[in-house]
């Protein structure tokens, strides 16, 4: 495996883990807490940004041989990856608007890998 390959899937992985502590964020926002300093020291508030701190590192890593170019369009797949999540863990429904935003992601991922 190439340095590009694999920077490619560097980036992937920090857009999911991205996607991973939004969902995280998500689920503790929709909690009730007993104090304000709960709401913000609790184990998924601080996980997802220690999350947030890993995917920053991974994307500065992967731009070392990914062109900035090529960013945007890896960092669009966490659309697809928060609204799959939001589906399954968050009981979130498809709108006609979404899998149609999501089908237009998709294709533009499909034109511009070709």
């Amino acid at each position: 495996m190439n340095k590009f390959t694999a920077a490619v899937i560097v980036m992937l992985v920090s857009v999911f883990i991205s996607a991973v502590s939004q969902i995280l964020l998500k689920k503790a926002a929709n909690r009730r807490y007993s104090s304000w300093i709960r709401e913000y020291l609790n184990l998924r508030v601080i996980a997802a940004y220690g999350m947030f701190f890993v995917s920053t590192i991974l994307t500065m890593l992967a731009l070392k041989y990914v062109p900035l170019s090529m960013q945007p369009i890896l960092e669009s797949t966490s659309y697809i990856y928060i609204s799959v999540m939001g589906y399954f863990l968050l009981k979130e429904r498809f709108s006609r608007k979404k899998i149609l935003g999501l089908g237009l992601i998709l294709l533009g991922i499909f034109i511009y890998a070709v």
